[in-house]
């Protein structure tokens, strides 16, 4: 370009004007001419580059165009041009960078690797110095924690054993609910101790809970001196302990007996219970208050948590005072229910305010939880502790809730009828049955009562009274006391040993009744028999050779020998009250019922009530043999008296 513009110079000076304005548009528009082919050229590079080489054709195309356009619009093409090429050299800079700054990052590694291994070096002593500083600390936390977590997960387990219910569509192996548990606490049980009604019902209760499948029912009572030295081979020793009371800190031992389909404890102290008697002695109060401590204390012994504590009578009475006072809100004793029978109310443990911290255990402040008149009563306190309060017979507990009955609890008893009930006891009908007994002279049934004529005889025979089988024999099995009857009976002797009938009397009491009854067989030899003993063989011969039971009771909670004597076949004569009222239904004319009630406590209605069956075992021997057959088949099983006591302990865990 340089050499034609001094060529054209060199021209331009030979030439004239208008020859060197011609040289000079040629020149200018080779030039734009030239500007032309760079910017054409340039473009072509850049499609080039973008297209693949499948559009080489169209992108030639585009250049022709772009080279059209370009005259039109050249600063539009200098600006996108750099743009598409910046974009371009953007990732080949990342690369270029990266390849530069790698060296780098590796030298500066190699640099800081052996500062790091050196700061390791020194904190590693110090971090097992830590370690073992610690050690001991962890173990002894672990060592802390362990027993806890033994023992929640033994509280934990019957939970995690509880079934699961199954989502719909799947299948499960048959796995049986846990059953509820309840312990039964006693002063006797038969047949290991017992004196009266409460033995009897400890025997017979918890076995007939246990048959109904709904709850597992175990006893807990003290091992006494008297225990059957035939069964002392069978005692299961279970564990020993101290038991903190008041001052004293007194051995117990705990022992366990498999009695059919139950489970019996027995609490093993013989300083109190290594003994003739079972009661009637000056420390009793501090006999029974060590076994009601036990009881509590002796839970987690068990191997089971009972649900409910069923205590009876003034004896254990203590149970649900000291749950209450001193265990309810410690860990492995929550959540226990408490239900405490009256079988007596006239038995309420009654003690001197004095013995309340040095005997019971039970500071000043909570006095006030067994006080009454001014002393300690321990029924009371029971009574207002525990979560139900039952009594023996539906009628007995309307009548105990007035003076007349209550023997000064009736306040107490009103202020807690909300869960006051009464429920009939039933009767061991295996041990009063007369198909198998073996202390019967002949064995018979409802549907053959010919063995009964033979029982009446040989009893006559082995008493010295003459054999009559025409004779209507009447006969009484109680305590010689007078709240069973005994001052009406005394009142109407006279009368009634003038009818031609033979009397029998077995018990023991009193000593005014027991020489009154010894002075009347001295006069009547031929008519009146008194053995005055306790003797269960000879009851059982009584019960079955007889012909009427008397049982005029002023107050009776339950009573068990009509029930009895039904099942022999004996009609009973009773008053109306407590189980007598519940269990008898009266004969009327003989075409109903299962024996003879009387209302007022007099010896006229006595009478009167003995001169009726009498009549009908005279007079009517057809409906006297119906009436027999009603009174063996009446059902006074335990089976049903276990209903509405499993149906009372459902209602009590639901609160």
């Amino acid at each position: 370009m340089a050499t034609k513009k001094q060529d054209i110079k060199k021209t331009a000076s030979t030439t004239t004007p208008e020859k060197e304005t011609e040289q000079k548009q040629k020149v200018n528009a080779a030039e734009k001419t030239a500007a032309k082919n760079a910017v054409s050229k340039k473009k072509a590079t850049v499609s080039s580059a973008d297209k693949k080489p499948s559009d080489e054709k169209t992108a030639a195309k585009k250049s022709k165009t772009v080279n059209t356009k370009a005259e039109t619009k050249p600063t539009e093409e200098k600006a996108t041009a750099p743009k598409k090429a910046a974009d371009r050299l953007t990732p080949l800079k990342k690369d270029k960078t990266e390849k530069l700054e790698a060296p780098k990052k590796e030298k500066f590694e190699k640099l800081e690797a052996p500062q790091k291994n050196k700061v390791e070096k020194l904190e590693a002593p110090k971090k097992e110095k830590i370690a073992k500083l610690e050690a001991p600390k962890k173990e002894k936390v672990e060592k802390l924690e362990a027993p806890k977590k033994e023992k929640i997960e033994k509280l934990d387990a019957p939970k995690k054993a509880e079934k699961v219910v199954p989502e719909e569509g799947t299948k499960t192996p048959d796995e049986k609910p846990t059953k509820k548990k309840i312990l039964f606490v006693a002063s006797e049980a038969f047949p290991f101790a017992g004196t009266g009604g409460l033995g009897e019902v400890m025997g017979s209760l918890p076995r007939a809970v246990n048959d109904s499948g709904e709850y597992e029912a175990s006893v807990i009572l003290p091992l006494y001196g008297s225990f059957p030295e035939k069964r002392r081979k069978d005692l299961q020793f279970v564990c020993w302990t101290f038991i903190e009371l008041s001052w004293r800190r007194q051995y117990c031992g705990l022992f366990k007996i498999v009695e059919g389909n139950t489970v019996y404890y027995f609490i093993d102290n013989e300083y109190y219970f290594k003994r003739d008697k079972l009661y009637g002695y000056g420390d009793d109060g501090e006999r029974f208050a060590f076994f009601s401590k036990a009881v509590i204390d002796l839970i987690p012994r068990l191997g089971f948590k009972p649900d409910i504590l069923h205590c009876n009578d003034w004896q254990s009475a203590l149970v649900p005072i000291y749950y209450k006072l001193f265990y309810m809100y410690t860990y492995g004793f929550e959540g226990i229910k408490t239900v405490y029978t009256i079988h007596n109310i006239e038995y309420q443990g009654w003690f001197d305010r004095s013995t309340l911290g040095d005997v019971f255990g039970i500071p000043d402040h909570e006095f006030h939880s067994i006080e009454h008149f001014g002393a300690i009563n321990l029924m009371k306190g029971a009574i207002d502790y525990a979560d139900m309060v039952t009594t023996v017979s539906p009628t007995y507990a309307k009548e105990i809730l007035t003076q007349e009955y209550a023997h000064t609890l009736d306040y107490d008893l009103n202020r807690n009828a909300h869960k006051l009930i009464g429920i009939l006891n039933g009767v061991n009908t295996e041990s009063y049955n007369p198909e198998t007994s073996p202390s019967l002279f002949a064995h018979y049934s409802a549907d053959d009562k010919a063995g009964k004529a033979v029982c009446k005889a040989e009893l006559q025979k082995m008493l010295g009274l003459p054999v009559r089988a025409d004779v209507p024999v009447i006969s009484m099995i109680t305590r010689l006391a007078a709240h069973k009857g005994l001052d009406i009976v005394r009142a109407a002797m006279t009368e009634l040993l003038s009818r031609d009938i033979q009397f029998i009397m077995l018990g023991t009491g009193e000593n005014d009744y027991e020489d009154y009854f010894r002075h009347l067989q001295d006069i009547y030899g031929n008519k009146l028999r008194a053995v005055i003993a306790f003797n269960t063989d000879l009851s059982h011969k009584i019960y079955s050779g007889s012909d009427i039971f008397l049982m005029p009771s002023r107050s009776e909670p339950c009573g068990l020998s009509q029930m009895m004597a039904c099942r022999y076949g004996t009609i009973p004569v009773v008053r109306e009250t407590g189980g007598l009222m519940d269990s008898i239904v009266d004969a009327y004319d003989g075409e109903i019922g299962n024996g003879y009630k009387f209302a007022k406590y007099e010896p006229r209605d006595l009478i009167n009530a003995v001169d009726r069956a009498l009549g009908l075992y005279n007079g009517f021997k057809n409906k006297w043999v119906g009436l027999v057959d009603r009174a063996m088949r009446t059902d006074f099983s335990w089976a049903a008296s276990a209903k509405e006591y499993i149906a009372m302990y459902n209602e009590l865990l639901k609160k």
